[in-house]
């Protein structure tokens, strides 16, 4: 058996055990969809709040996780690497402390990182669709995916000038768009 006989088969294994987790689980995979459609809305109706809630909800995750590296590199002081576990500390520390005073130029900053995440999102969700090609309605994933590319395109090209309402609004239409394609599948698949 050659490389590509190989690397087809394998593909065929994903798709049927992909196949087999969603006829078993499709009613959670409906209820993760419906939750992320009921949210990419409220998301979409009010952005400015959701930028805002985000650059403040990562301001408290980067501010306690990097308090938390600061302490355990003081506690285990003659552990090897004390220096580069005080400083990643630290910055994660500072960082959090800036997003949280400053979330202003929170937004800024995260609205260019979204339209990476975006961006990345977009082709991880374009390859799993090619994955998913046989299987019906694998087509919801690649719009899904399609959509994430163009928004990363909208956020560069209008950062940033946008930054105070964009990120809550794109974050919405993506969760939206990525709960819809959950219903579809999860219906199309739900045990008979």
């Amino acid at each position: 058996m050659n490389n590509l006989e190989s690397t087809t088969l394998e593909i065929k294994h994903i798709q049927q055990q992909m196949q087999e987790y969603f006829q078993t689980h499709w009613k959670l995979f409906l209820a993760e969809g419906i939750l992320l459609i009921i949210l990419g809305i409220i998301a979409i109706i009010v952005p400015q709040f959701f930028t805002v809630a985000i650059v403040v909800a990562l301001g408290w995750i980067l501010l306690f996780g990097g308090i938390f590296l600061i302490v355990r590199a003081l506690f285990f002081f003659r552990m090897p690497g004390f220096g580069l576990w005080l400083f990643m500390g630290l910055l994660q520390a500072i960082i959090g402390y800036l997003f949280l005073t400053q979330p202003l130029d929170g937004m800024l900053t995260l609205t260019m990182l979204m339209a990476l995440f975006f961006a990345l999102e977009g082709i991880a969700k374009i390859s799993f669709a090619f994955l998913m090609r046989p299987l019906a309605h694998w087509g919801f994933v690649l719009f899904s995916g399609i959509t994430a590319l163009i928004l990363a395109l909208v956020v560069w090209a209008g950062w940033p000038g946008t930054a105070d309402w964009l990120l809550g609004l794109f974050f919405g239409i993506n969760m939206f768009f990525g709960g819809w394609s959950l219903v579809n599948i999860s219906l199309r698949h739900k045990a008979v």
